[in-house]
């Protein structure tokens, strides 16, 4: 009987009945596949530019200006990733965006950045909360956490002020080694992670 290998595919129909050489191979494609990740991220930032209109700028456009914003304020990588990552939910998770992003995040980067990405959307009410019907200081419920005053200048700082059709921001090609080398970390390193850990927005 062929191995998997020599099929090319795994010989069960039910996980159940899988064998070890059944995941060692298919470890092997997935291992293969992750190394993508950061190319087909690429490609799904490129396709906001088609998303929501109304803004004077596309969300591409709006995610780029954040990340330049981030990198011109001095930021690291991890921030600077972040902040072009941050809407990338609006694709496929318009109510949950947020945590969308934070969750393909969360294992390449400093939870610092993770925690602010997955609590922008609440945060961002501050600014805009009072005209729709919603709670302005959604917020507050974080009030103490170590990094709410981290999330509170992400918004200030990037994430609001980024509508600018007049601004010089970066082009996607100037962000893609950057984001490359972030995606290509071992996932969920504790060196990366750095739990409890903050690092400045803005470079002294």
């Amino acid at each position: 009987m062929k191995n998997a290998t020599e099929q090319g595919h795994v010989s069960f129909t039910a996980m159940k009945d899988g064998s070890a050489e059944d995941y060692a191979f298919l470890t092997e494609h997935e291992i293969e596949y992750a190394k993508g990740t950061a190319d087909r991220l690429l490609t799904a930032l490129a396709s906001l530019d088609g998303g929501l209109s109304g803004y004077q700028i596309t969300r591409l456009d709006h995610s780029l200006q954040a990340a330049t914003r981030a990198e011109r304020d001095g930021a690291d990588t991890d921030w600077i990733v972040s902040a072009l990552l941050h809407d990338i939910g609006d694709i496929f998770a318009p109510y949950n965006h947020d945590e969308y992003a934070a969750t393909i995040l969360r294992p390449f980067v400093r939870e610092q950045c993770t925690w602010a990405v997955e609590k922008h959307g609440d945060f961002q009410l501050i600014y805009y909360g009072q005209h729709v019907g919603a709670d302005s200081h959604k917020r507050d419920q974080y009030a103490g956490h170590p990094y709410f005053d981290d999330c509170a200048s992400f918004c200030e700082r990037w994430d609001q002020s980024s509508f600018d059709p007049a601004y010089d921001t970066l082009p996607l090609e100037h962000f893609a080694n950057r984001v490359r080398e972030v995606f290509a970390r071992s996932p969920y390193d504790p060196a990366v992670l750095k739990q409890g850990a903050r690092e400045p927005l803005v470079a002294s």
